[in-house]
C-alpha cells in the first residue's frame, strides 16, 4: 500500500504530494521521538502514514499493538479516506473524528492532551482560518498570511505536561520575522520548548521543492527520565545526507537515520545511547544565550560551524606558489575562450 501510495505521489508530482510524506522523513521523526507507549495525535494526518509508522516502532521494540492510542483529523475527504483505508488494513484502530474537518476552525479533539505529537502540516498556507482570540495563541498571534506558526501553536496546545512533539515545516520557520513570526519564535525559544532542530536534505519531497527541517518540541526538558536539558537545544545539519534515487527524488538511508537519532537520543541523555559530543559542522548543543545572540533565529548551519578539512600535508610554502601557477594558466586559457567566444559571435 505505501510502494503504491509513494508510486502515485511520484507520478503526479504536486497532486500526489498531499496523500505522501516520504517514509524516510516519518521514520526520521519517530526514530527520533520513540513513541513506545501512549497517544499519538496527527493534527493532519493525511493517509495516516505516521500513525502506520509509529505502530511499526512500537513492535520492531517489542511492544504491542496496543501500547498506543492513536488520533487525528483531516479536512480533505479522499485523503480520509484513504487513511481509513491504510489504518483498516493493518488492523490499527484510531479516532480520526466522523467526518473531514479544518483542524483550525473545528478542533475534533479539544480536550486531547497527546503524550506525542507527529505531523507534517501543510507548508505556508496563506488562505487559512483564524480567531484572534483563540486560546491556542499563548505565545502570539500567528499571521494572516501563513499558518505556520498557528500549525506550531496548535501543536503546543495538544501537549501533554510530559509530552514530546516532531513535525516537519518550511525552512522559513527556522528565521522568518514577517508579521510577528519572529516575535513567535523567540517566544517559544524563551519559553524552553525547542529541543531540537533538523534541517533537512533537499528533493525529498514529491510536492514541493521548498527546503524542509523538523521542529522537535517539548513542555520538559528535566523529566527524570532523561538528562536534565533546560535552557538548551540541539542543532542538527543532515543537509549533505541522503542518496539521490533519480534525478530528482533523495531519499535518507537507514544509516542517515541511525545517525541522526541516536545523536538526538545521546544528547538527551537516553539510557544505551552514548556520550554525546558537538561535531562542526554537523551538530552542536547550543544555549538559550547562544540562540539569542543569534537573534532567535534556529536555522542549525548557523550553529554548527563548518566542517573541519582534514590536512592534505602539504606545506603552505609549496602549496601556494603552486596555486598561483595553476590559477594564471588558467586565466589565460579563460581570456583565449572568450575571444573564440566573440568570434563566434560576430560570425554570427
Amino acid at each position: 500500500y505505501e510502494y503504491f501510495l509513494s508510486k502515485f505521489a511520484s507520478a503526479e508530482g504536486k497532486g500526489g504530494g498531499e496523500f505522501y510524506t516520504p517514509s524516510c522523513v516519518v521514520r526520521t521523526i519517530v526514530e527520533m521521538l520513540a513513541p513506545y507507549k501512549g497517544r499519538i495525535y496527527d493534527p493532519c494526518c493525511g493517509s495516516g502514514g505516521m500513525f502506520v509508522q509509529s505502530e511499526k516502532f512500537v513492535e520492531n521494540h517489542g511492544g504491542k499493538i496496543g501500547d498506543i492510542s492513536v488520533y487525528g483529523q483531516e479536512m480533505n475527504h479522499t485523503t480520509r479516506r484513504l487513511a481509513i483505508m491504510n489504518l483498516a488494513i493493518r488492523g490499527i484502530e484510531a479516532d480520526i473524528g466522523q467526518e473531514p474537518a479544518d483542524t483550525f476552525r473545528r478542533d475534533l479533539h479539544k480536550d486531547l492532551k497527546a503524550d506525542f505529537i507527529i505531523a507534517n502540516p501543510p507548508f505556508n498556507i496563506s488562505d487559512w482560518s483564524r480567531d484572534e482570540s483563540d486560546v491556542r495563541w499563548k505565545y502570539g498571534i500567528p499571521p494572516k498570511g501563513n499558518a505556520n506558526f498557528g500549525w506550531v501553536q496548535h501543536i503546543i496546545h495538544h501537549l501533554a505536561p510530559t509530552g514530546m512533539a516532531g513535525f516537519v515545516l518550511a525552512n522559513g520557520s527556522m528565521s522568518s520575522n514577517q508579521s510577528g513570526e519572529g516575535d513567535i519564535r523567540k517566544s517559544l525559544v524563551e519559553n524552553d520548548l525547542v529541543d531540537c532542530m533538523v534541517a533537512m536534505p533537499g528533493q525529498l519531497f514529491y510536492s514541493t521543492q521548498i527546503p524542509v527541517c523538523l521542529w522537535f518540541l517539548t513542555r520538559n526538558k528535566n523529566d527524570g527520565k532523561r538528562r536534565d536539558r533546560r535552557k538548551e537545544t540541539l542543532f542538527i545539519d543532515a543537509r549533505k545526507m541522503g542518496t539521490l534515487i533519480d534525478r530528482v527524488h533523495r531519499e535518507l538511508n537507514d544509516a542517515d537515520l541511525l545517525l541522526i537519532s541516536s545523536t538526538y537520543h545521546a544528547w538527551r541523555g537516553e539510557k544505551g545511547a552514548g556520550k554525546y559530543a558537538d561535531v562542526a559542522g554537523f551538530c552542536k548543543s547550543a544555549t538559550t544565550a547562544e540562540i539569542a545572540a543569534h537573534g532567535h533565529v534556529l536555522t542549525p548551519g548557523r550553529f554548527v560551524g563548518a566542517e573541519e578539512v582534514a590536512d592534505d600535508g602539504d606545506p603552505f610554502e609549496e602549496k601556494m606558489p603552486r596555486l598561483v601557477a595553476e590559477l594564471c594558466v588558467q586565466f589565460a586559457e579563460s581570456a583565449k575562450l572568450e575571444q573564440a567566444i566573440k568570434a563566434n559571435m560576430k560570425g554570427l
